[in-house]
C-alpha cells in the first residue's frame, strides 16, 4: 500500500473517557434532542434554523459567534428551534484545501488527526456548556461519528456522500435527525433511495463490529440546488420544486416526511447574499401551501461573525476560510424577519 501508518488513534470509546460528557449535560443534550426531533416528527410546528459556519476554523470565534446565536433563540423560541451549525470536518471537490478542524486544529499548521479529534470533541463539548446548544455535524467519515455520537443533535450528508453505502447504514442506526442531501447532479431519486435505506434496518461492519440497526424514522430530505451539464449552479427551493418533492414522497412509505432547505451552495450559487432573499422566497411557499409548509421543518444557512470569506493567510477572526458566509448583523435580521414570517 502506498501509505504511511503514523500511529493508532484512541477509539472513540477512549476519547470520550479522557473528555467525558458530564450528567448535567448529558441531560441537556436529551432535552435538546426531544424538542428538535419533536419537528422532524410532526409534534411540533416549530421551525428549524441549521445555522453557522460553513467550517468551524476556530474555537473562539465559532464560540462566540454560537454566543450570539443563544441571545437571538430566546427571543424566537416560541417559533424557532437552533441548532448551530459546528462543521468540523469539510469535502473538498478535489481534494485539496483545508478539509476542517479535524485535519488541522490550527489551519496554519501541518495536518494533526489526534489534536483534531480531541479539539472537534472539546469545541461541541464548550458549546454546549457556554450556550446550551447541542449541535448540528456532517458525518463525512461515518467510522468517526461515535468520536461525538454523544454530543451531536442533527447530522447532515453531503451532495458527495450520499450515495455512499456506508454512509447510508452508519445513518439507519442513528437516534437523532439526519438530512440527506441531493447529489451535485441534482437526482432526487438518488437522494430519496438515501431516505429509504435510512429509515430501514440493517445488518453491516461498523468499526470492525457486525452491527444491526433498527433504521431512523427521522432521516429526511435536504435540498442544496444542483450543478448542470455545463457546470452551471442551479436551485431547487422553488415552489414547484417543493411541491414535486412532496409529490414523489407521496408516493413512497416513508414516515416523517421532512425537507431542509439549503439557501447556499448550488442554491445561491455560493452568493452568500442571495441567502436573505432565497430564505424568504421559501417562507412565503410555506405560507401559500399547508402541505408544503407542513414538508419544510427549516432552513440550512451558512452564516458567520463576517460577510464573505478569505484565505487562511489572511487571519480575519470570525470570516469563513472556506464557502463565503452571512455575516452576523444581517443573520440576526434574518431570523428575526423569519420568525414574522411564520405563521
Amino acid at each position: 500500500m502506498n501509505m504511511n501508518f503514523k500511529r493508532k488513534l484512541p477509539t472513540p470509546m477512549e476519547i470520550k473517557e479522557m473528555y467525558p460528557l458530564s450528567d448535567e449535560l448529558a441531560k441537556l443534550k436529551a432535552k435538546n434532542d426531544e424538542e428538535i426531533q419533536s419537528v422532524f416528527t410532526g409534534k411540533s410546528d416549530k421551525f428549524v434554523l441549521i445555522i453557522g459556519p460553513c467550517s468551524a476554523d476556530r474555537e473562539d470565534a465559532v464560540l462566540d459567534y454560537i454566543s450570539r446565536l443563544r441571545k437571538v433563540q430566546e427571543q424566537v423560541k416560541d417559533k424557532i428551534v437552533i441548532i448551530p451549525r459546528i462543521y468540523t470536518n469539510k469535502p473538498r471537490t478535489t481534494g485539496d484545501g483545508y478539509k476542517g478542524m479535524l485535519h488541522q486544529p490550527n489551519p496554519n499548521e501541518n495536518p494533526d488527526m489526534l489534536k483534531g479529534v480531541i479539539a472537534i470533541r472539546k469545541l461541541h463539548m464548550k458549546a454546549m456548556e457556554e450556550t446550551g446548544f447541542s449541535c448540528a455535524d456532517e458525518m463525512l467519515y461515518p467510522e468517526n461519528h461515535r468520536y461525538l455520537s454523544d454530543l451531536l443533535s442533527y447530522v447532515a450528508i453531503g451532495a458527495r456522500s450520499v450515495e455512499n453505502q456506508q454512509h447510508r447504514l452508519t445513518a439507519s442506526g442513528l437516534a437523532i435527525p439526519v438530512g440527506m442531501k441531493n447529489p451535485t447532479s441534482g437526482d432526487i431519486s438518488v437522494m430519496m433511495n438515501s431516505i429509504t435505506a435510512a429509515q430501514h434496518k440493517h445488518t453491516f461492519i461498523y468499526r470492525g463490529w457486525e452491527v444491526e440497526s433498527q433504521g431512523n424514522p427521522m432521516a429526511h430530505a435536504i435540498l442544496r440546488g444542483y450543478v448542470n451539464k455545463h457546470g452551471q449552479s442551479l436551485p431547487n427551493y422553488h415552489y414547484e420544486d417543493l411541491v414535486a418533492l412532496l409529490e414523489t414522497y407521496n408516493k413512497t412509505n416513508l414516515v416523517n416526511p421532512g425537507v431542509i432547505v439549503d439557501t447556499n451552495h448550488a442554491n445561491s450559487g455560493k452568493k452568500w447574499a442571495e441567502q436573505v432573499r432565497i430564505a424568504k422566497e421559501i417562507l412565503h411557499s410555506t405560507r401559500h401551501n399547508a402541505d408544503v409548509c407542513k414538508l419544510v421543518k427549516g432552513l440550512m444557512i451558512e452564516s458567520y461573525i463576517e460577510d464573505g470569506c478569505q484565505k487562511v493567510e489572511e487571519g480575519i477572526y470570525g470570516k469563513s476560510i472556506t464557502d463565503p458566509c452571512l455575516g452576523w448583523e444581517k443573520t440576526e435580521r434574518l431570523i428575526f424577519d423569519i420568525a414574522d414570517l411564520r405563521k
